[in-house]
């Protein structure tokens, strides 16, 4: 039996509505993304919640696969060359 990370099903993934912080525009971010640009002005729109076990798990990279863990660890502002 093998354990699978919750957070690679594809139907759990919720969105979430946000206020882009330069011209107040509702912006839908879902679950598996840490921030998206404003469709009206283009500002990045970030989430501002608990960090996800992208950030402390030692699996993440593994786990997400290199392309997408890269993306979100750069939408998280954190260093991806170690």
């Amino acid at each position: 039996m093998s354990a699978k990370c919750p957070g690679s099903d594809m139907r759990n993934i919720t969105a979430g509505v946000y206020a882009c912080p330069n011209c107040g525009y509702a912006v839908e971010i879902f679950s598996d993304e840490m921030r998206r640009r404003c469709p009206k002005c283009k500002e990045w729109v970030e989430k501002k919640e608990t960090p996800s076990c992208v950030q402390w798990c030692q699996s993440a990279r593994s786990c997400l696969g290199e392309e997408r863990w890269k993306a979100v660890m750069d939408a998280l502002g954190k260093d991806t060359k170690s």
